[in-house]
């Protein structure tokens, strides 16, 4: 059987030595002889020890706004579903090591405390691309977009944590369940937005016409109804 590979190795070891004398205790030097390497192959594969825990960041990144930036306006929600799927996919084939990260970071701050910075690039790309999308640049229109992209993430997040915790059978069918959820909150906006003209509103009524068209007169006039 053949030889893992050096990073393989390398987080393997990472981990083990993490589990058995503590993530502070633990050197890029200790890691280093774990695994059979020397320092400078070590490096060649990882800036820090902080860098063997978390997953490519710049790399997933980088494979979200492919996916956005090859989307149209009608097909924008398509691409954040798309890209929302492809990170989680990076943790399930990640399978292990991606348990054994959430199990030390859960108890190292340092490490939550940067699980949380990489959480909120992530929500700031799609804040950027879904604000472009709707192409509103009003304060309501900005903190719609926040708000739309904070629960893209929150959903993200929430059906990661079930596959984690060994609580889904299914996280891919999970995550687009969930991502349908967040999309009927928000609506896409309507091609007639901010055009003017009059909108008409029909509803059913136990009146007469006749009777009704003095009310109707008065409202469109700007007057009192009755």
């Amino acid at each position: 059987m053949s030889k893992p590979a050096a990073r393989i190795r390398l987080a393997d070891a990472a981990f083990a030595l993490f589990d058995e004398r503590g993530y502070e205790q633990t050197t890029v030097d200790d890691i280093a002889e774990r695994a059979g390497v020397g320092r400078t192959t070590f490096f060649r594969h990882y800036r820090s020890k902080e860098a063997v825990i978390f997953p490519d960041h710049d790399r997933l990144l980088d494979l979200i706004r492919d996916r956005l930036a090859t989307s149209s306006h009608s097909t924008a929600l398509v691409a954040v579903s798309d890209a929302v799927r492809l990170v989680l996919l990076h943790y399930i084939e990640e399978g292990d090591l991606a348990r054994r990260r959430y199990a030390l970071t859960s108890k190292v701050s340092a490490l939550r405390d940067r699980e949380i910075a990489s959480v909120a690039r992530y929500q700031r790309l799609f804040r950027e691309f879904i604000a472009d999308w709707m192409g509103d640049p009003t304060t309501a229109a900005s903190l719609r977009a926040e708000l739309m992209a904070a629960s893209v993430v929150a959903a993200h997040n929430h059906v990661l944590r079930r596959w984690l915790r060994g609580e889904s059978a299914d996280p891919v069918a999970e995550i687009d369940e969930a991502m349908r959820e967040v999309l009927a909150l928000f609506p896409a906006p309507s091609a007639h937005e901010g055009q003017s003209g009059t909108t008409v509103v029909a509803f059913r009524s136990g009146q007469d016409l006749d009777a009704l068209l003095p009310a109707l007169r008065r409202l469109v006039d700007g007057g009192p109804v009755s």
